[in-house]
């Protein structure tokens, strides 16, 4: 019998490492039962280990999801596999999360085999690395007694995935600035080898800071109480090799806003500069009435 947990990161593998209960079928459960709702980051990345359980010999180059539902963080969640095609160079599943007898995701996820090909990829902007700006501990003592109680709560709280943003004091200030961020994320703990685990912690960190791009250019954060805010659906593609327990540079903007919804878009870089992966969200960002 395994020992129990002691660190987040450590939880946080923990319930990546879902229970297959049926050849297409497996079990998810959330580690913080007083969240209101399941974060959407722990939904893609559980209904991607399910997607990649059910594939040999193939890496995940892709996945595309649409959130219907908030999870319910005290109930399982149940990962149905629908094997869609087994191709000569592609491989693509289908998976459902449902809670209660009704679905909270769907996801598409491709996988292929090995190629070569052309390459060219967009270069990593110039920003200071990860070891010069200002760690957790110092977030928050700096930033984090000035934010509302909202804000707080979500800065103390103990991560698997580690928050270093490049410009921290925009970040934190919500002034009105141009829809473009910087920040650096890694898992705070080593990771197992396996390149299915570190694809997991990125799509479980790529819905982490994304839709507050959007909500930067009107002095906002979509953690403020004032806005109604959930991820509605979610791209990304991995393009190279990476380690997630290594600093990434989230590179992100928000090309618009409108209509109660938000557009994210992140390239996600090596340390030295290589494109790994790019993301794209639409989120809710919804006003609330005042009571």
């Amino acid at each position: 019998m395994s020992a129990p947990p002691t660190t987040p990161t450590e939880t946080l593998l923990a319930i990546l490492d879902l229970e297959q209960l049926e050849k297409n079928l497996w079990r998810g459960f959330s580690p913080d039962t007083s969240r209101y709702r399941v974060f959407g980051g722990q939904v893609i990345a559980q209904a991607l280990v399910a997607a990649i359980r059910s594939v040999e010999g193939r890496s995940v180059h892709s996945l595309h999801g649409y959130f219907m539902l908030g999870g319910d963080p005290t109930a399982p969640i149940l990962y149905e596999v629908d094997r869609i095609r087994d191709g000569k160079s592609f491989t693509t599943r289908r998976v459902r999360a449902i809670q209660n007898g009704e679905s909270i995701f769907a996801m598409m996820a491709s996988f292929q085999s090995a190629e070569g090909g052309l390459h060219h990829e967009m270069p990593m902007p110039d920003v200071p690395g990860p070891e010069s700006l200002p760690g957790e501990e110092e977030i928050r003592a700096r930033f984090v007694p000035h934010l509302s109680p909202v804000r707080q709560g979500y800065w103390k709280s103990q991560r698997a995935i580690e928050l270093r943003p490049v410009d921290p004091e925009a970040y934190f200030n919500r002034k009105p600035a141009p829809p473009v961020q910087h920040v650096w994320v890694r898992a705070k703990g080593p990771l197992p080898d396996d390149p299915n685990v570190h694809a997991a912690l990125l799509a479980y960190a790529s819905d982490m800071t994304l839709l507050d791009g959007a909500a930067v250019p009107h002095g906002r954060s979509v953690i403020d109480p004032e806005i109604q805010a959930a991820s509605l659906d979610h791209a990304l593609w991995f393009h190279e090799p990476f380690r997630a327990d290594e600093w990434l540079l989230y590179t992100q903007d928000s090309p618009w806003s409108g209509h109660a919804r938000g557009l994210g878009r992140g390239l996600i870089y090596t340390e030295d500069g290589r494109l790994v992966a790019s993301v794209a969200q639409e989120g809710l960002m919804r006003l609330r009435r005042p009571s």
